[in-house]
C-alpha cells in the first residue's frame, strides 16, 4: 500500500544504499504493526470489560469428559504404554530419516492424501520445515488416535474428547504461527512487512464489525448483495407477520402443476442458499419445471422475538404459511419441502397433523433433516445440561446472538473456516476470494431463546421425538404419526445431519410411504446441486429392511449427477393436473418484490 512506504527525496535517495532504504521501509511497517496491535488489544479488552454477560470458566463443559478420559487412561496403562511406544518409535524413525536426508540420502516421496495446509514448497524442500511438519502431523495423529481408541468411555463424552482434541491440534498447527510458517515469512520479507500492516488493519475492521469480538471475514463482503447478484429469482412477498415473509415466485411456464409447493428453510441460516444465483438456484429450477413455488423467509430475531416458542414457529410460521399458500392458489392441499432445522419443524408439524387428521399437506420432502437425534453429529458436543445453562447466559436479551451461532458452526471445520482465514487475511494480508456460498455462510441469524432451548433439550439432549415423548399442540407425537408420502434426502459427507442419523429417522416413519435418497457431498453441496453442473451422484434403494445405512447402501443403485431429477419425477406424480400459470399475489396482494426485506437484515449491521 503506497501510504505505508518510505519515500526519500530524490537527491538523498541516490546516495542511500538499497538495503538501507528497504530496512527503513521494513522498520516503518513494523512500527505500524506495533501500533495497530496495541489498538486491537485496547478495543478487544474494552469490549470484554463492557460485557454484561456472566463469565464461565468452562462454558463448553469439557472438564467432565476430559476427567473421564484421564481416568480411562489411568485404568488402561498397557494400552497407553503401547500407544506411547509406537509414537516414540515413529518419532525416532522420523529423526533418522531427517538425519539421512541432511547427509544427502534420497528419501521416498510422501504417501497419502496431501494436507493443503502444507502446500508451500518450503514445507517439503526445506529440511527444517519438513521435520516440523512431519513431527506435528505425527503428534496430532497420536493425540487424535488416543482420543478415539483408548479405553472405554460414554459415547457422548468420547465424542466430546475427540472433537476438542481435534480442535486443539488444528489450533496448534505450525502454519498458524508467524515464525513457523515459511509462506508468511517469505511474504513478509518480500513485502517488507506490508502484508502484516494490511492484515492487522483487516483484523481491526473485523473486530469493529463484530463489536469487540473477532468476526473473521471469509469472503469479499463487498462483492455480493442480496437481491442484486444473489436471491434474484423473480417473485413477490404476498404475506408477512412478525415471524416470516411468504414469497411466491413468478412462473416461467405457461402451465403449472395444480398443487403448489411450500419451502420451509432453516431459520439458523437464511433461505437464499436455495437461491444463490441463476445457475445454482433450486427456486428457479423448480419454477422452470412447472411448479408454483412459495418459500418462507424467516425474520432475523432480536429483542422483539423473545417470546417466540417452537409452538409459535409452528403455528404463526408453518401453519399460517400453508393457509396462505392454499388461499392464494385455491387448492385444498400443498406439498412442503424442508431443510435442516426447518425439516425438524416440518416433522413435528406433520406428526401433529397426522394425530389431528389435518389433511392440508399432500406430500413432504426433507433435505438433510434430522428427526432422530440419538447420534446427531458433531453439534451434539455442544449440548448437555451445563452447556445449555452457559448458553442461557448469552441470551439475556431473549435471543442467542448470531455471532454465537456462527462461531459454533465454524468450530466444526476450524482448520478451513477459522485458521485458514487467520493465515490468509491477517498474516498474508490478502483479501479473501469472493465466494457466494461463504457470503451466505457469514450472513448469520440469531435464535429466539425459548426456541433454542426447546430445540437443544427436546431433540439433541433427550431425543423425545424419536422416543415418542414430544408434546406438540398438547399432544404426544412420534415419527410414526406422519402419514403423507415422504421424499427424504441425506448427504453422504454431512457432518451436521449425519446420513446414518437421517436414515434412522426415515425408517421410523412407519405410517408414511418413504422414498429415501443418499446424495453425494455434504450438508450444503449435497443439497444445492443443480443438474446442469453434472456434479456428484446419488443412491436409491426402496428396501429399508437394513437397520443401518451401511447395509442399505450395499444394495443401493448409484446414479450420476443430481438427485433433483429423481425428486422431480417423484414430485410431479403427486402434483395433479396442469393449470394456467399463476401470477404472484393475485388473491393475497403483494407487499414488495422478492427477496423481501426480512432477509436483508444482517446482524453485523445492527446497532
Amino acid at each position: 500500500m503506497a501510504d505505508q512506504k518510505i519515500t526519500l527525496p530524490e537527491d538523498i535517495a541516490k546516495d542511500v544504499p538499497e538495503w538501507m532504504q528497504s530496512s527503513a521501509e521494513f522498520a516503518a511497517n513494523m512500527a505500524k504493526v506495533s501500533e495497530t496491535s496495541q489498538e486491537i488489544w485496547t478495543r478487544f479488552l474494552s469490549a470484554q470489560g463492557d460485557s454484561t454477560g456472566p463469565m464461565h470458566s468452562d462454558p463448553l463443559n469439557t472438564m467432565p469428559a476430559f476427567t473421564e478420559f484421564a481416568n480411562t487412561l489411568a485404568a488402561h496403562p498397557n494400552e497407553v504404554a503401547e500407544a506411547t511406544l509406537a509414537y516414540w518409535t515413529s518419532m525416532g524413525e522420523l529423526w533418522r530419516d531427517t538425519t539421512l536426508r541432511w547427509l544427502g540420502a534420497e528419501m521416498p516421496e510422501e504417501q497419502g492424501r496431501p494436507d493443503k495446509r502444507f502446500k508451500h514448497k518450503e514445507w517439503s524442500e526445506n529440511l527444517l520445515f519438513d521435520y516440523l511438519k512431519k513431527s506435528y502431523l505425527l503428534t496430532a495423529n497420536h493425540l487424535q488416535q488416543n482420543a478415539h481408541d483408548l479405553g472405554e468411555m460414554d459415547p457422548r463424552d468420547r465424542k466430546k474428547v475427540e472433537f476438542y482434541t481435534r480442535t486443539f491440534v488444528e489450533a496448534m498447527s505450525p502454519t498458524n504461527f508467524f515464525g513457523l510458517n515459511p509462506e508468511v515469512l517469505e511474504s513478509t520479507m518480500n513485502e517488507k512487512g506490508e502484508n502484516l500492516v494490511r492484515g492487522l488493519n483487516m483484523m481491526l475492521q473485523d473486530l469493529d464489525r463484530g463489536k469487540g469480538q473477532l468476526l473473521i471475514r471469509q469472503t469479499d463482503m463487498e462483492q455480493f448483495k442480496v437481491g442484486q447478484n444473489m436471491a434474484m429469482t423473480e417473485g413477490q412477498v404476498v404475506f408477512e407477520n412478525e415471524l416470516m415473509q411468504l414469497i411466491q415466485y413468478a412462473p416461467l411456464t405457461e402451465k403449472v402443476y395444480a398443487k403448489p409447493l411450500l419451502m420451509i428453510p432453516p431459520w439458523i441460516n437464511k433461505y437464499y442458499v436455495l437461491d444463490l444465483n441463476e445457475k445454482k438456484s433450486m427456486m428457479k429450477w423448480l419454477v422452470e419445471q412447472g411448479y408454483t413455488v412459495f418459500i418462507i423467509s424467516w425474520v432475523n430475531p432480536d429483542e422483539r422475538s423473545a417470546g417466540e416458542t417452537w409452538e409459535s414457529y409452528r403455528e404463526k410460521g408453518v401453519s399460517t404459511a400453508i393457509d396462505k399458500v392454499l388461499e392464494e392458489t385455491g387448492q385444498k392441499q400443498t406439498h412442503i419441502a424442508s431443510y435442516c432445522i426447518g425439516g425438524t419443524m416440518a416433522g413435528t408439524f406433520l406428526a401433529h397433523a397426522g394425530k389431528t387428521k389435518d389433511k392440508r399437506v399432500a406430500s413432504a420432502t426433507f433435505f438433510t433433516a434430522q428427526l432422530d437425534f440419538e447420534d446427531a453429529g458433531e453439534l451434539q458436543v455442544f449440548v448437555d445440561e451445563q452447556t445449555i445453562e452457559a448458553v442461557e447466559g448469552q441470551m439475556e436479551k431473549g435471543y442467542l446472538p448470531a455471532q454465537s451461532m456462527a462461531s459454533a458452526f465454524n468450530m466444526l471445520r476450524s482448520s478451513d473456516l477459522i485458521w485458514g482465514y487467520v493465515i490468509n487475511n491477517y498474516m498474508l494480508g490478502k483479501e479473501p476470494f469472493p465466494f457466494d456460498l461463504l457470503y451466505w455462510n457469514s450472513d448469520s441469524t440469531s435464535m429466539p431463546a425459548r426456541v433454542h432451548r426447546f430445540y437443544l433439550e427436546q431433540f439433541y439432549q433427550d431425543n423425545n421425538f424419536a422416543c415418542g415423548d414430544l408434546k406438540i399442540g398438547g399432544l404426544n407425537v412420534k415419527l410414526s404419526d406422519i402419514n403423507v408420502p415422504v421424499y427424504h434426502v441425506a448427504a453422504k459427507e454431512d457432518h451436521i445431519a449425519p446420513a446414518a442419523s437421517v436414515y434412522r429417522g426415515a425408517r421410523m416413519m412407519t405410517g408414511a410411504d418413504v422414498h429415501f435418497v443418499l446424495a453425494g457431498s455434504g450438508h450444503i453441496a449435497g443439497v444445492v446441486n443443480p443438474p446442469a453442473l453434472g456434479k456428484y451422484q446419488y443412491w436409491v434403494n426402496d428396501d429399508y429392511s437394513s437397520e443401518d445405512i451401511t447395509g442399505w447402501l450395499e444394495q443401493a443403485e448409484e446414479r450420476p449427477g443430481s438427485w433433483w431429477v429423481d425428486w422431480d419425477a417423484w414430485l410431479s406424480k403427486q402434483s395433479g393436473r396442469k393449470v394456467n400459470a399463476r401470477t404472484p399475489g393475485k388473491v393475497l396482494g403483494t407487499i414488495e418484490p422478492a427477496p423481501g426485506s426480512y432477509v436483508k437484515v444482517r446482524f453485523d449491521e445492527k446497532d
